[in-house]
């Protein structure tokens, strides 16, 4: 049966209104749940968790040219078990964005025939020939091509991995819902896009991002808006926004040395400023975010409006740049706009 059949089966087995944006508030049974106090292995922990129900390996990249025009990059594999005892499913998203431009594509395997996986000593995370790869998570090229767009890129990782809400515990809702969570959000970049008016050379800054867990969602929350930012001084920040119910907000502010402090709460602030009509619905592409704890203050900025992934659950992605108490560029996502 193909793969993308597979998932629109259960797709449609969910009930009508499904719970969390892709079903990702469902009931958990069967599966394993993320527990406080998480003890990491690796580099074993790099690869895949089937007792979970879904898990992700997702990479961005904002990018310059020579000219100093701003490009972004992303690629994500996700791994998903639809029943306890039932398959492994893989997908793949691709997405490279310039301000005229956003190209999007995706893929599905299914799991156990060699199509698509991950390995975690040497590292591998592939789907088909896209790949991320490397002798270890410190040291991985990322190739990927559409019919339109591509990328062939190398990241060295200059700072260690950061673990978010408690060591890696990640608390996403008033009612315990949890994912594990680090990511390595230190990498230098450098290569080449592939685009329709020919090769560009470029470099920049990378985040990877780890995550699995089994309902990361409460079964009321409809999406998310998820930030992660390079500031000038060299910290970095990740924030993001549950919407739905009673909402849920956290960062994770990580000075240049690695050293990570969790808020959450009323200690994040965001608030959308300005709205653009994308794919018939309208996406906040401008936005407030404060973190007074830490002196920061800003107002983010799409670099493309139209940066619109339309995959099997469609969601807005790409790069932002940001002005106000720091400069600072990175990666925006929001889902569950219907």
């Amino acid at each position: 049966m193909n793969v993308k059949l597979i998932l629109l089966a259960a797709i449609l087995a969910l009930p009508v209104h499904a719970q969390g944006f892709a079903g990702l508030g469902e009931g958990a049974e069967g599966f394993a749940l993320p527990a406080p106090d998480p003890v990491f292995d690796f580099p074993a922990d790099h690869g895949a968790h089937p007792d979970f129900r879904i898990e992700w390996w997702y990479l961005t990249a904002v990018l310059q040219d020579a000219d100093g025009n701003d490009y972004g990059v992303q690629y994500t594999l996700f791994r998903s078990a639809l029943t306890p005892t039932g398959p492994q499913v893989w997908m793949g998203h691709f997405g490279v964005t310039s301000p005229e431009d956003h190209y999007g594509g995706e893929r599905f395997a299914r799991g156990g025939v060699g199509q698509a996986g991950v390995r975690a000593d040497p590292f591998e995370a592939w789907i088909d020939d896209w790949s991320l790869r490397g002798p270890t998570l410190d040291t991985l090229t990322l190739k990927a091509a559409t019919v339109e767009a591509g990328y062939d890129l190398e990241l060295s990782a200059e700072g260690p991995l950061v673990f978010h809400g408690r060591n890696g515990f990640s608390t996403k809702s008033a009612s315990g819902q949890a994912s594990y969570y680090y990511s390595q959000p230190f990498y230098s970049v450098a290569g080449t896009l592939d685009l329709p008016s020919g090769p560009v050379a470029v470099t920049g800054k990378g985040w990877l991002d780890r995550e699995w867990s089994s309902q990361p969602l409460e079964d009321d929350q409809q999406g998310w808006d998820w930030f992660s930012l390079h500031l000038e001084d060299g910290a970095r920040l990740m924030a993001f926004n549950l919407r739905g119910g009673v909402g849920f907000h956290y960062a994770s502010y990580i000075a240049p040395d690695g050293t990570l402090t969790p808020y959450s709460g009323d200690a994040l602030r965001l608030e959308p400023l300005r709205t653009a009509q994308v794919a018939g619905r309208q996406v906040p592409v401008d936005w407030h975010l404060a973190l007074p704890a830490q002196q920061i203050d800003l107002t983010v900025q799409a670099v493309n409006d139209d940066s619109w992934q339309a995959t099997l659950f469609p969601y807005w992605e790409g790069p932002v740049t940001a002005t106000g108490s720091h400069g600072a560029t990175g990666y925006l996502e929001m889902t569950g706009y219907e």
